[in-house]
């Protein structure tokens, strides 16, 4: 909660656990290009962290437990990247007290910032990649158009050729 309400408070407006994505990401940013998990340090085993501690009964299961939650959260983040998403964790030892919290929005806010002008960027670079496709299809209708009509005028080519051919380019039948 206390994350949504630092991005909420900071203008930013976002989805909360889509279905359609990977791993269901907690918070996601499409604007921004951006998912995010909270991760409670036990459960998703926050190596280092004080409240990342194994119980002392059932150490196997929990231990088995807790390496298919590992496993399973990298290969959502490889997914995800895959993609295109960037992936952003903050682990609950982050938020637990309000200096933490405050220091952890504001980095996730700069993250955010940043992932923004990169989506941007690569926005543009798909934009004119588009442009130039489309600049070089009316170029090859062009040049196509100016081979069939230079091949109309110098060759006598039957009309019912010439209507039966307009499925298919005059350039088709000629072999060169």
């Amino acid at each position: 909660m206390a994350v949504r309400k630092g991005l909420f408070a900071a203008g930013f407006r976002y989805r909360l656990n889509v279905r359609a994505l990977p791993g269901t990401p907690d918070i996601v940013l499409k604007k921004y290009n951006t998912v995010i998990f909270v991760n409670g340090c036990f459960w998703h085993g926050h190596s280092g962290c004080r409240h990342f501690v194994l119980p002392q009964t059932n150490m196997q299961f929990w231990q088995d437990k807790i390496e298919r939650n590992i496993r399973r959260d990298a290969a959502v983040k490889t997914r995800l990247e895959a993609l295109g998403w960037k992936v952003i964790v903050l682990w609950e030892c982050e938020l637990n007290t309000s200096a933490r919290r405050a220091g952890t929005i504001g980095r996730l806010l700069e993250a955010l910032k940043d992932n923004e002008a990169e989506y941007r960027a690569e926005q543009g670079r798909r934009i004119a990649m588009k442009a130039l496709r489309r600049r070089e299809n009316e170029e090859k209708k062009k040049r196509q158009g100016s081979l069939e009509a230079e091949i109309l005028s110098r060759y006598d080519i039957p009309r019912k050729i010439v209507l039966d051919s307009e499925n298919s380019s005059l350039t088709d039948l000629c072999d060169f």
